[in-house]
């Protein structure tokens, strides 16, 4: 088995250059709390573990090369680790993923695209109280085409349109992006002229009812389009090791499970 140690560095150093604080003590003296970077660091670094709250806590303890990694003598309560994960919400963590994207190197070449992640473990009857059926969650990335650095995340419960999820990406990213590409399920006029109004280059392929269409489809620089096919080199590094199916059983939960799967994959991808 692999060493976690370089791992759990990752997660260390990334979370140091986003606290306020770096410096601060792992466990300052007289106080039974953790320091911020400390525990942005543990829970990210679950998510490479794939591990239950109880598991997890059992495998620090067991795990010396890594307590020391983050200069802590024991492992914090597995409740804690639950409260911490529960803290950190969306926006938070959507910080952490550009600040993870940017040390993947990003080069303003990205692609958009969609895919699906299993929901079985959300329990029967927090489906029914929630009243949602879907199985799985529909999980949309802006991935970089040069260094598979994954720079922004939409995720949905719901059957939504991609031309209006990837209008709401680009709008959140609009400055960061030189080239933008997308399948026809991304097809929509509004979504190319907003791309154009910013300078970046639209290559969503249209959808093809007549002459036209097919004529714009023709005359695309096919060679960079076809980079596109990374974002599901993207998505398969996300789902490997039956990394599909979500362990949070809350769909705000699972939102933030999956922000912290790309984080992680930013952090592997900046170390490859």
């Amino acid at each position: 088995m692999r060493s976690k140690r370089p791992t759990v560095r990752k997660c260390k150093n990334l979370a140091k250059k986003y606290v306020d604080n770096p410096d601060e003590p792992a466990a300052p003296d007289g106080d039974s709390g953790f320091a911020e970077w400390v525990q942005i660091a543990l829970i990210l670094f679950r998510v490479e573990l794939d591990k239950s709250l109880r598991e997890t806590e059992a495998w620090f303890n067991d795990s010396r090369a890594v307590l020391e990694e983050l200069n802590l003598e024991q492992s914090p309560d597995h409740t804690s680790l639950c409260r911490w994960e529960q803290k950190f919400d969306m926006r938070e963590l959507r910080r952490l993923l550009r600040l993870s994207a940017e040390q993947a190197g990003w080069t303003g070449e990205a692609a958009i695209d969609a895919s699906g992640f299993q929901r079985d473990q959300t329990s029967y009857h927090y489906r029914n109280r929630a009243d949602y059926s879907l199985q799985t969650m529909k999980t949309t990335i802006l991935i970089d085409m040069n260094t598979l650095a994954i720079k922004d995340i939409h995720l949905t419960t719901r059957k939504s349109w991609d031309g209006h999820i990837g209008m709401q990406v680009f709008r959140r990213n609009a400055e960061d992006l030189e080239v933008l590409t997308a399948d026809s399920n991304f097809s929509w006029c509004d979504l190319r002229e907003k791309c154009r109004e910013t300078a970046t280059r639209p290559l969503i392929k249209h959808k093809e009812h007549n002459g036209l269409k097919k004529a714009h489809n023709a005359r695309m620089d096919t060679d960079l389009y076809h980079q596109r096919w990374l974002s599901e080199t993207g998505f398969s590094l996300l789902k490997e090791d039956d990394g599909e199916k979500l362990r949070s059983r809350s769909w705000h939960g699972q939102f933030r499970e999956l922000t912290r799967k790309c984080i992680v994959h930013n952090l592997t991808q900046a170390a490859s």
